[in-house]
């Protein structure tokens, strides 16, 4: 028989788990404590080794609706709030970082 493992995705450091950041651009701010942030990620492709941009986009909660469309901000993951919805917003970077 073989032996079922589970893999954890979280790293565990100090004591503290450390979950996935992202930044990205926020799209749209339209609905209630909720924001879509835009993600691009550069790729290479694996036989021609052409780089392209793949973007994805996230639900992310704004808690005091403080962020807008067209700011960059940091998200990171968490557990699920919505069926949607799984990240959070934790600060507004600047454009150059």
């Amino acid at each position: 028989m073989k032996k079922e493992t589970k893999k954890i995705n979280t790293q565990v450091e100090d004591g503290k788990k450390r979950y996935r950041e992202l930044k990205g651009l926020v799209m749209s701010d339209k609905m209630d404590k909720t924001i879509v942030v835009k993600v691009d990620v550069r790729k290479s492709h694996s036989i021609y080794k052409k780089r392209h941009t793949v973007s994805k986009r996230y639900k992310a909660h704004d808690e005091l609706n403080q962020y807008k469309a067209g700011d960059f901000v940091l998200i990171r993951q968490s557990r699920p709030l919505s069926k949607g919805k799984k990240w959070k917003v934790i600060k507004k970077i600047k454009p150059n970082t």
